[in-house]
């Protein structure tokens, strides 16, 4: 099974559909948070190293993020293929993902970028923050969010075009959250050769 990277914009439903995959294809999933969370938790010599930059305010630079995401990729069984979700954010993440990857005898597999209206996005990313409780999720914060995401995460698609691994799937043209996924299961299974119902 190949490896899946999933790319969008905040509220585009990364986690949503990367947890629709794994369990559609047994896959391993890794969301770059809750592998963070957990190094920090358990207390690993990766996640106080992580711990000392983020109470400090910084950046965890890449090349430990890797080291973290890399820990935790052959933590996984091989063969089943692995979700990358939140992670590469950056043409130089990306990039170092690759040579990871390359340095076990793997590659990147495909690439999905979910594609939602921004007018869609605001909505449910407000909706969300309503039903969380989160008040630092507003608009404006939002707004700066998406700004952030276009100027330094979107050159990214085009990275991946380049890579030649790059499927979109537009919500506006499939129109449903479920048309959608469909179609992504449809991709993921031309993909890997899998027999389809269809």
């Amino acid at each position: 099974m190949k490896n899946i990277i999933i790319f969008g914009a905040p509220g585009s439903g990364k986690g949503t559909y990367s947890d629709e995959i794994a369990k559609r294809y047994n896959m391993g999933h890794i969301s770059t948070g809750d592998v963070l969370r957990a190094e920090i938790k358990n207390g690993t010599e990766l996640g106080l190293v992580a711990k000392g930059y983020i109470d400090n305010g910084q950046l965890i630079p890449d090349a430990l993020m890797i080291d973290i995401l890399a820990s935790k990729y052959d933590s996984l069984p091989q063969g089943q293929g692995v979700i990358f979700d939140g992670f590469p954010r950056t043409i130089a993440q990306a990039e170092a993902l690759k040579k990871m990857l390359a340095d076990r005898g793997h590659d990147m597999g495909m690439m999905i970028e979910l594609i939602v209206p921004e007018d869609v996005l605001m909505f449910r990313l407000l909706r969300r923050a309503g039903l969380e409780g989160r008040a630092d999720d507003n608009e404006e914060t939002i707004r700066k969010r998406f700004e952030v995401y276009h100027s330094q995460t979107e050159p990214l698609s085009r990275w991946f075009e380049a890579e030649g691994i790059r499927h979109t799937f537009d919500w506006g043209i499939l129109l449903t959250k479920e048309g959608m996924i469909e179609a992504i299961f449809e991709a993921i299974e031309r993909e890997n050769g899998l027999k389809t119902d269809k």
